[in-house]
């Protein structure tokens, strides 16, 4: 009795080939400039969901060629991300190196529309490992974005709110 059900094949490649990919987009009333600020700090990924912290230097510029090292907040393991294209004020791509068997891309894309500028993320996983992954990140990766919107527009009411402060001055200061 032979189903094409029960008929499978861990090395067909047909099934370990598929691509995983998912993209998830927020609206921003920050402008491209803070979001890309945001996306390009490496050093501060306190907005990241995924990501816990990155070995990356205060100020280093992101280029094409840069791999750096990171931990995730689901299992603190270190993983390599390797940039691959950096378009400035438009999009990111890196590649994200977890283990043999499973190979991740992630690029972001900033964008000005008429509403507001528009963040997308998006995810590619392939491998055989792929669908184990996601099914652990994927809360994770579904809040990216809005997280990543949040943070930036924090950042700016933040600023613009130490500038209105009134600053306490004696009659002596000129």
């Amino acid at each position: 009795m032979s189903s094409g059900l029960f008929n499978f094949n861990p090395r067909d490649k047909a099934v370990s080939q598929t691509p995983l990919v998912r993209t998830y987009q927020a609206l921003s009333s920050a402008s491209v400039e803070d979001l890309w600020n945001k996306i390009t700090d490496l050093e501060d990924v306190s907005w990241h969901p995924i990501i816990a912290s990155t070995n990356v230097p205060y100020g280093l510029v992101v280029k094409p060629g840069l791999i750096y090292q990171a931990f995730t907040r689901l299992i603190p393991i270190p993983i390599q991300i390797f940039v691959e294209r950096v378009r400035p004020q438009e999009a990111l791509s890196v590649r994200i190196l977890v283990l043999p068997g499973l190979e991740e891309q992630v690029t972001y894309r900033v964008e000005s529309t008429v509403c507001g500028t528009c963040v997308s993320y998006s995810v590619t996983l392939r491998g055989w490992l792929a669908p184990m992954l996601w099914s652990l990140m994927r809360p994770c990766a579904a809040q990216v974005a809005l997280k990543l919107v949040q943070s930036a527009e924090q950042s700016i009411v933040q600023a613009v709110s130490s500038n209105l402060k009134p600053s306490k001055r004696d009659c002596f200061d000129f």
